[in-house]
């Protein structure tokens, strides 16, 4: 009888501190899956429009050009997305380049949610469609999900996606298997559910060394896409930071 209280209050500790390590898990989850860059000091020349959303204003770097073509930038997790401006310029001359930083990100106002980036991104969208008819949508990582459901619900002339997932609570799944992830994730960015809607062009890069997200995940966005709509292409050697530094990476995007 002994045993079994000592045994009983052992699970009954166990099963409390397990609740509140879930409890913490799902109030600290935004802080674990964003980290917003910091405000750029004396600010970012880069930075040439405020985007006016609904509970907040988001800035966006701009290369300005008139014509048919535009790029939209959806960057990745603590990324100083206007730093990528100068090298997009060259590798894209014929385009205009429009990069959102996300809510809560160098300067943009309110935080960062799923609902919000997919909210704000529609509004971006929307502001640079009205004075560009051919528009390509470049995701990486992080972004990756907010560009795949922004072409899945509107006309777009082609899509990048770089170290992109299936969706984020599978990269949670793998990345806490002792966590019920299912039940407590808020934002889960589910590009495959919004895949099989795509019909633009599309072009997934991965590396394949990426210990960020498992080339698993990426492989299965890949195959929720109707056939020959995406095109995969793994980077050797490369892993989730340096793909963006190998010599030939703005040409595996096949932008014209």
């Amino acid at each position: 009888m002994r045993l079994t209280r000592v045994l009983t209050v052992i699970l009954l500790s166990a099963s409390v501190l397990y609740g509140m390590l879930c409890l913490a898990m799902f109030l600290g989850q935004r802080s674990l899956l964003y980290h917003p860059t910091p405000t750029t000091p004396q600010g970012d020349p880069a930075i040439a429009m405020d985007l006016a959303v609904v509970g907040a204003v988001v800035k966006v770097s701009v290369r300005e050009r008139e014509g048919r073509n535009a790029l939209i930038y959806f960057g990745g997790n603590a990324e100083q997305v206007s730093y990528n401006l100068p090298a997009f310029e060259i590798a894209f001359p014929n385009h205009a380049i429009y990069m959102l930083h996300y809510r809560g990100y160098n300067g943009s106002g309110g935080a960062p949610t799923e609902a919000a980036l997919h909210a704000d991104a529609k509004v971006l969208f929307e502001w640079v469609e009205a004075k560009h008819t051919a528009i390509t949508l470049v995701g990486r990582s992080l972004g990756s999900g907010v560009a795949v459901r922004l072409a899945a619900t509107n006309k777009v002339q082609h899509l990048v996606l770089i170290t992109p997932y299936d969706s984020i609570s599978n990269v949670a799944k793998v990345r806490y298997p002792w966590l019920p992830v299912g039940l407590l994730l808020q934002d889960t960015f589910d590009s495959a559910r919004y895949a099989p809607r795509i019909t633009a062009p599309t072009v997934i890069v991965a590396g394949e060394y990426d210990l960020v997200i498992p080339p698993a995940r990426t492989a299965a966005l890949y195959t929720a896409f109707m056939p020959g709509i995406a095109t995969l292409k793994n980077v050797p050697r490369a892993d989730h930071n340096s793909i963006s530094a190998v010599s030939n990476y703005y040409d595996l995007m096949d932008i014209e």
